[in-house]
């Protein structure tokens, strides 16, 4: 329960004029800021119009008082909601008259970390409330409301109960040597164990295309100069986003734009023509493009095809090897080959992967993002996707790791301690996920990136 017994309060629509204004109060005052501000106290779930009053007994505004009792509310508190008309000057005196009467104003998302402290939700459900506020797609917005509902908490919770039952078996095994029980060779243990790798994976890849649609990629273009970067830009945002011009190095600053690939929110960036240069400017541009190009999801490394039949690749791929080169090794980078358009026959020898392209006609252009989607690892219509975030794909992957580690090291060591303590690990970084083992820290900087009122 709220451990400081107080009283919150918060304006939960937007700011601005609109329609109807919500003001939101929870905690153990609730129930006497009815009675001064509406009247009385209105019957739990019914909705009552009233007046709202002031300390003089002047009408503020009139609307609707909904008054949910304890635990049945969304924070497990006793919530008043007067809902009024929306313009700021009312929502403001409403807020000004419950804080006379002892309530304090809300932090952001303190509302649903009183739900989740109280146990009305747990923690990727919380998050959840968060990402179908933030949707940027119908797509994000579905997967949000799976979240909320509890469809990946369940899935989560039928892991770490897997998990669990593991644990009962190794644990007793090690508990009781005298019975020479063989859990690593037991059949029934093994099944358990090749189904729990399976639901993993489904998880996993789940959350991984929650993720990707909730957060998106930033996809970077790179490239020598005139090799295409700014008209592929323009062709695949469908607006004139970069100047195209016959003049190498042309584009100087970077230049981004954000579109949807089938819900997915992507980042795309132009940048300069990576090259040596004496002009200060163009070397500002090449420095920010290096910039963009450490911190993307997929680098695009753009050349240019040549006109001559025997030779369509031309010094591209020598260009591109050497983009690649200077970048980490574990750059995720996509190769395009661009102006198909000159090459007035089909050629071979392609590297794999590579894309054709024509940023000039559109020719590839559908394959293109195609192809970007399967470098970032989404695939259209994934059954069981749920909203998720980064955190929640890298504590799957943990809890997998852990598993995987654990029964490895028992085969080379023939340790059931090592077992049972990666096992021990695997549950813990589940349960990071809804909130069962969470540090103080994080909680703070999850719930203090909701909006105020929420």
């Amino acid at each position: 329960m709220n451990p400081a017994g107080d009283t919150i309060v918060a304006v939960a629509t937007p700011v601005g004029r609109g329609g109807i204004g919500v003001v939101r109060i929870s905690g153990p005052l609730a129930e006497s800021i009815a009675v001064a501000v509406a009247g009385s106290l209105p019957t739990p779930r019914y909705a009552v119009y009233c007046a709202f009053r002031d300390a003089d007994g002047a009408a503020i505004d009139v609307g609707l008082a909904l008054y949910f009792p304890a635990p049945h509310s969304f924070t497990g508190e006793d919530v008043l909601e007067l809902q009024g008309h929306g313009g700021p000057v009312v929502m403001n005196l409403l807020v000004e008259r419950v804080l006379g009467l002892g309530a304090r104003p809300a932090r952001p998302g303190e509302f649903s970390e009183r739900a989740f402290l109280n146990d009305k939700i747990d923690l990727s459900q919380a998050e959840a409330i968060a990402d179908l506020i933030d949707s940027a797609s119908s797509e994000a917005a579905r997967n949000a409301v799976r979240s909320l509902e509890g469809a990946f908490s369940e899935a989560v919770h039928d892991l770490t109960e897997g998990v669990i039952q593991i644990r009962i078996y190794v644990e007793a095994a090690m508990d009781f040597p005298e019975e020479e029980i063989d859990f690593l060779g037991d059949e029934r243990v093994g099944r358990e164990l090749d189904s729990l790798r399976e639901r993993f994976k489904r998880v996993i890849a789940g959350a991984t295309q929650g993720a990707l649609l909730r957060e998106g990629v930033n996809i970077v273009f790179a490239g020598r100069p005139n090799a295409g970067k700014s008209s592929l830009m323009n062709r695949v945002t469908g607006r004139d986003t970069s100047i195209v011009t016959a003049i190498p190095g042309t584009t100087r600053d970077i230049v981004n734009e954000h579109i949807h690939i089938d819900g997915i929110p992507v980042r795309l960036v132009d940048t300069a023509g990576l090259r040596d240069s004496t002009d200060p400017i163009e070397r500002e541009g090449v420095r920010r493009a290096e910039n963009e190009i450490a911190r993307a999801d997929l680098i695009v490394i753009v050349v240019a095809l040549t006109g001559h039949v025997d030779k369509p690749i031309g010094s591209g791929l020598h260009e591109a090897q050497d983009i690649r080169r200077s970048l980490p090794d574990d750059s995720r980078c996509l190769l395009v080959l661009n102006k198909a358009d000159l090459v007035s026959q089909p050629f071979a020898g392609l590297p794999p992967g590579a894309c054709v392209v024509s940023a000039l006609t559109g020719e590839g252009i559908d394959h293109l993002k195609d192809r970007i989607k399967t470098e970032i690892g989404f695939q259209s219509g994934q059954e069981g996707t749920f909203s998720a975030r980064s955190r929640h794909v890298k504590a799957l992957q943990d809890a997998e790791r852990h598993l995987e580690q654990g029964f490895s090291r028992y085969r080379e060591d023939h340790s059931g301690e090592l077992l049972a303590e990666d096992l021990r690990y695997c549950q813990q970084s589940l349960g990071e996920i809804t909130g069962v083992f969470t540090s103080d820290d994080l909680l703070g900087r999850i719930f203090s990136s909701f909006c105020i009122g929420k």
